[in-house]
């Protein structure tokens, strides 16, 4: 059984390449994500998208996700006036001072040691169980933390990717004239 597209999705197909590029990236940083996604236009619904996506995050090379983790912000630290970031990141808002000082010296020790932020799905997550998280996987190998990454980056992605095809469809940026696939 298929189902019909959602405003959003249906706004995503529609739009010229720069626009949807645009609303791509604001999901995930990574051009060869985004573009991956872009060539594979149109979606018959939130369920292909997100498999589209599921398959790009696979592909991506160790410099892609690198890309993609950089558009990230540490976690209890979100991006300001990024509604998103603060709304996958609520459960470290509550987080009394001392935990946010032990999260923020965790994020700290994992960039030293992995050369970028920590990452993952947030969303739902306590800051107690982000906390943990942190302490779990800071003992990985870069290897094994890559291939977690990964996968979070993942969950993250299809959040936000259902986020957009199923909401308004002034979600997606007004068409502007295509500009021939160029990466922003």
């Amino acid at each position: 059984m298929t189902s019909s597209p959602t405003p959003g999705l249906t706004r995503l197909n529609a739009v010229a390449d720069s626009a949807a590029r645009a609303a791509l990236r604001e999901i995930c940083t990574s051009r060869t994500w985004a573009s991956a996604l872009l060539a594979r236009r149109p979606f018959p619904d939130t369920a292909a998208l997100c498999a589209a996506g599921d398959a790009a995050v696979a592909a991506l090379t160790a410099a892609d996700l690198a890309e993609a983790m950089a558009g990230h912000p540490p976690i209890g630290r979100p991006a300001p006036g990024d509604p998103a970031s603060a709304r996958e990141q609520r459960g470290m808002a509550g987080a009394p001072a001392d935990l946010k000082a032990r999260m923020l010296a965790h994020n700290l020790a994992y960039q030293e040691k992995f050369g970028h932020v920590f990452l993952i799905c947030a969303t739902g997550l306590t800051a107690e169980q982000l906390y943990d998280a942190i302490r779990n996987r800071i003992d990985n190998t870069p290897e094994r933390e890559r291939e977690i990454v990964r996968t979070e980056l993942g969950k993250i992605n299809r959040i936000r990717l259902t986020r957009l095809a199923e909401g308004p469809p002034e979600a997606v940026a007004t068409p502007v004239p295509d500009d021939g696939g160029a990466p922003p």
